[in-house]
């Protein structure tokens, strides 16, 4: 982690195997558009939830991903909620993806910065560019790419990264589901080397393709219900199990070595 960054955000709370930045929306936003500006090499951020916890808890890969210079916010309420019950000094306070990923666009217009999209369906981004140029008219778009929905060679992600590299993005946005986006953040902030932000649902929220949960349920915790409700097929076993082990993990951290 740069010392740019590090000055920035100098709190940080464990929650279960992970540590957290402690800050919130505007500053997050400003201090990865310093970073990205800056001669400061590749950094990788990641907007997490309780299942990212209940996964990095039991898959070291993944966890790997997540610890030593990655930059982490919580993305999910419940993930605030351990800092305040703990009484922490300076306690997390959420920072959803999708705000962090506008806030970032607005910030960035006056500031120069050069964003690439990678993820999602070639429709999907293009409803995503309209909506963004249309929030953020000085916004600098300078690329998308829609990754085909498997594994990639490795000339693959050489051709993948020299297309990114050759539009001089500032920060990459990741919008491949968890937990791929958040290895291809890890990797990208390393091979290019560029600040890269995993942002989870962000794409299809500010696409319009996925609804939103009201901001009541938001405010309260229950965005996840909202989810699950919406898409109970798909969801189930994240929320059904990946809670209650968010709850273990949190309540008995293990040493991971």
């Amino acid at each position: 982690m740069s010392t740019l960054i590090r000055d920035r955000f100098p709190v940080r709370h464990r929650v279960g195997p992970l540590y957290f930045v402690s800050t919130d929306v505007d500053a997050a936003a400003d201090g990865v558009i310093a970073h990205a500006l800056g001669d400061n090499g590749g950094l990788h951020v990641h907007l997490l939830n309780a299942y990212s916890i209940a996964l990095a808890d039991r898959d070291d890969a993944f966890r790997g991903s997540l610890v030593d210079d990655a930059v982490n916010f919580p993305d999910g309420k419940p993930v605030s909620w351990v800092s305040q019950l703990r009484r922490d000094q300076q306690p997390l306070q959420q920072v959803r993806g999708a705000r962090f990923f506008l806030r970032t666009f607005n910030a960035g217009q006056a500031a120069g910065v050069k964003h690439f999209l990678l993820g999602s369906t070639p429709e999907t981004l293009e409803k995503l560019e309209t909506n963004l140029q249309n929030l953020y008219p000085q916004a600098e778009i300078v690329g998308s790419y829609s990754p085909p929905f498997r594994k990639l060679s490795d000339s693959e992600l050489a051709d993948q990264d020299a297309m990114i590299a050759a539009t001089g993005a500032h920060i990459v946005w990741v919008g491949l589901g968890t937990p791929k986006q958040d290895f291809e953040a890890a990797r990208l902030s390393k091979s290019l080397p560029v600040t890269a932000a995993a942002v989870g649902a962000a794409f299809d929220f500010v696409a319009g393709t996925v609804k939103e949960a009201p901001e009541f349920m938001t405010r309260i915790g229950l965005e996840w219900l909202y989810r699950f409700a919406r898409e109970p097929r798909r969801l189930w076993k994240r929320y059904v199990f990946g809670n209650v082990w968010f709850v273990r993990a949190a309540a008995f951290p293990r040493d991971h070595g």
